[in-house]
């Protein structure tokens, strides 16, 4: 048994858990409802993000600097790979095989320029320290987690709702080949989603890693997360990516403490509940 600081102590963990989630799992939301294509590289793009903005960092002892920079990296790397690789290549199959080919090469890439010791960004001293909520010490670190992912929801949510771009982007979601039957330049509109989805997974990355270490595998462990955290709570949904990455958030940190050697049972127990009684996902349609 626990106390109420110590259950609140770890909800919290659970839910900036969940941010993190989110914030991959909206950039493939994004990419998969305009591009209708299964991007298995992103969890390659949250952990190039993670390398990049903790070696720029370090260099400029900017941690905001190595924030910003570890994103925009990532989201130039998006923005080519859609370009010069997606573009040519009409069929989703085909697609979807090229990124899991960008999975081993940047695999391999990241082998050789940081190898496989695990690295982790360290805080500034402004937010390296704690507060007590409950009697219970709390990472200053993790409330700007979740304070930045739900940031991040309202922005995401007042760009497709209050822009014409992000009308666009929920007009190529519901029906792609109507906006290119109305003259919207389609081949635009995928690359500004594609960039913009793997910009969120490299933000994600950096944002994670004063808590998560990056080392070899990082990329398919958060895959797997973020597929689990967009199947529960419906494809092409950014309300969904925020529900789910909650759910799965909390279900991954309790499981664990609770369940240590078998935590992950309680995440992929989260999916099979909702499977049977929502198949399409919390809000997915259907």
């Amino acid at each position: 048994m626990f106390d109420l600081g110590s259950l609140l102590n770890l909800a919290m963990s659970g839910i900036t858990f969940g941010m993190i989630l989110f914030l991959l799992a909206a950039g493939f939301e994004l990419m998969f409802g305009v591009m209708r294509i299964i991007n298995m590289a992103h969890g390659s793009f949250f952990m190039l993000g993670a390398y990049l903005g903790i070696s720029i960092a370090r260099q400029t002892h900017n941690f905001l600097f190595g924030i910003l920079m570890g994103a925009v990296s990532v989201g130039i790397v998006g923005l080519v790979t859609e370009r010069f690789l997606f573009r040519r290549l009409p069929l989703h199959l085909q697609q979807v095989y090229v990124t899991f080919g960008i999975i081993y090469i940047l695999a391999d890439i990241s082998k050789w320029a940081w190898g496989s010791n695990p690295y982790v960004l360290s805080t500034p001293a402004l937010l390296a320290g704690s507060v007590t909520i409950l009697a219970k010490p709390f990472p200053i670190y993790r409330l700007v987690l979740l304070g930045v992912g739900l940031l991040t929801a309202l922005g995401l949510w007042l760009f497709q709702e209050k822009t014409r771009v992000g009308s666009i982007v929920r007009a190529g979601v519901d029906d792609r080949e109507m906006v290119g039957v109305i003259g919207i330049n389609i081949k635009l509109l995928s690359t500004l989603v594609f960039t913009g989805g793997a910009l969120l997974a490299g933000f994600a990355g950096i944002m994670a890693s004063p808590i998560i270490p990056v080392l070899p595998g990082i990329d398919w462990d958060v895959m797997t997360l973020a597929m689990v955290v967009v199947v529960v709570g419906g494809l092409g949904s950014l309300r969904g990516a925020l529900v789910g990455g909650l759910l799965i958030g909390l279900a991954d940190t309790f499981g664990k403490f609770l369940l240590p050697q078998v935590g992950i049972v309680l995440i992929f127990l989260v999916l099979a509940v909702v499977l049977i009684i929502r198949p399409s996902g919390i809000f997915g349609g259907g």
